[in-house]
């Protein structure tokens, strides 16, 4: 027998009436002061300038001498769980992307983009490879160190769980295997009520919606949810199709909690594709004061001129489609 939340789905998917719901979301959505975000030595720390951090739910760098980063603490009622949702880390911010993992105790780092997207490049690579000067240890890296004032010698283990194949400029066309990257990542411990928050980047919202609403029972009011959400950061959910696969993933995950194994959307006419993931373990060790960590590129300049070419790459392709529009047929 269909669930409420099911029945609700397949009211608005057989008319196709999600754009309502979507409009309703955004205009009773509270727009919150966000200053902070907006002073000049915080604007080159923005990745996109309409997503910024709300004054009053910012995450704050301690010890710091800015301690602005574009990060906010959501807290989730129905969940009984915090989470910190930040941007895909600049190049100039990836020092103070770790502090924020150190300082607030994160177990687990949940990326849900790739580094490019379209020949743009949408986060920076913040965790080591091989081609990088990084130390590699048993299970995870060392971060290297920028300050000089030695304290602590203390070690941790953080899990960097990587989504790799989320579509660009949309959602999957399935949420089965979606669901089943977030089982592995409840799986692991790291969102154990008794540790701190995740931190999760460049979700959207839709997949950090997903991950918060897994097996919370029967039904769930998505849209109390969201709107509860937007009082913390701004912009979640910014199209009807992600609103739709928020539905999509949330009946997904009941099932899975129940142990129905049963499909969900056998009706979809959408070809199914395998996702893939990635976890891997990340050591982060602080040698002196863990204040600043940093990862390192081939060269200083090397993401700067990637984000540069990117941008350019984008640019002529909007042109040349922009020409191509404009020829006679």
């Amino acid at each position: 027998m269909p669930t409420i939340i099911e029945r609700e789905f397949e009211e608005l998917d057989a008319q196709s009436r999600w754009q309502p719901p979507y409009l309703e979301i955004r205009i009773e959505s509270h727009d919150y002061l966000h200053r902070v975000a907006k002073f000049p030595e915080n604007r080159n720390q923005n990745r996109y300038r309409d997503v910024s951090p709300y004054d009053h739910s910012r995450v704050k760098l301690q010890n710091a001498e800015n301690d602005y980063i574009n990060a906010s603490l959501v807290d989730i009622e129905e969940a009984q769980r915090s989470y910190i949702l930040t941007q895909g880390p600049l190049p100039n911010m990836c020092c103070h992307f770790w502090l924020t993992v150190w300082q607030q105790k994160t177990k687990a780092v949940v990326m849900l983009n790739r580094i490019v997207e379209k020949e743009s490049v949408k986060c920076a690579q913040y965790w080591p490879t091989d081609d990088q000067e990084m130390l590699f240890k048993e299970t995870g890296f060392s971060v290297k160190l920028l300050s000089e004032d030695v304290k602590f010698g203390e070690t941790r283990t953080t899990s960097h769980f990587h989504y790799t194949t989320w579509p660009d400029f949309g959602v999957p066309e399935s949420p089965a295997s979606f669901i089943n990257f977030l089982v592995k990542v409840r799986e692991s411990g790291s969102l154990n009520p008794d540790h701190e928050p995740a931190v999760i980047h460049c979700s959207e919202g839709t997949g950090y919606t997903c991950l918060v609403l897994m097996g919370k029972g029967d039904y769930i009011n998505i849209k109390k949810v969201l709107l509860n959400m937007r009082k913390y950061r701004m912009g979640f959910i910014q199209t009807p199709d992600q609103l739709r696969f928020s539905y999509m993933a949330t009946i997904e995950a009941v099932k899975c909690v129940k142990g129905d194994s049963t499909p969900a959307f056998d009706h979809s006419p959408n070809k199914i594709k395998t996702e893939k993931y990635n976890w891997n373990r990340i050591g982060l060790e602080e040698k002196l004061t863990g204040d600043r960590y940093t990862m390192e590129e081939n060269s200083e300049n090397a993401p700067r001129k990637r984000i540069r070419e990117g941008r350019k790459a984008t640019t002529v392709q909007n042109v040349r489609q922009m020409k191509q529009r404009k020829r006679p047929r």
